[in-house]
């Protein structure tokens, strides 16, 4: 993962949880995927969440909460199908948000929670 862009952590583990910050669609390198499609900004996103999972120890199986925020409602079916095929079993807990606007211009950002 690209270090974090301000003054946060990417993961933070407190009480046998895994606390996810928002991540953003940004390669591992640093690249800022805003002008990329809302497909490849989403496939980005899990990337970065799955190797947040991973740092703390854990996995997507043991997701228990996820937000996802979209800059336009139109996005969440192909959001829902993009994230099930990521997701395979597991149900976590989940709210999908349309927002006016994020960071940088991307049109989506994922927080999370999950057991370690």
């Amino acid at each position: 993962m690209a270090p974090p862009g301000g003054h946060y952590s990417h993961v933070v583990v407190s009480n046998g949880m895994a606390f996810i910050s928002g991540q953003l669609p940004i390669t591992a390198a640093g690249q800022q995927l805003n002008s990329a499609s809302f497909e490849d900004q989403a496939n980005q996103v899990l990337i970065n969440l799955q190797a947040a999972l991973e740092a703390a120890s854990s996995r997507i199986e043991n997701l228990v909460q996820v937000r996802v925020y979209i800059t336009d409602i139109k996005y969440w079916p192909l959001f829902n199908t993009i994230y099930a095929q990521w997701a395979d079993a597991a149900l976590p807990a989940r709210a999908v948000v349309p927002v006016p606007e994020l960071h940088h211009g991307f049109l989506i950002e994922i927080e999370a929670l999950a057991l370690v």
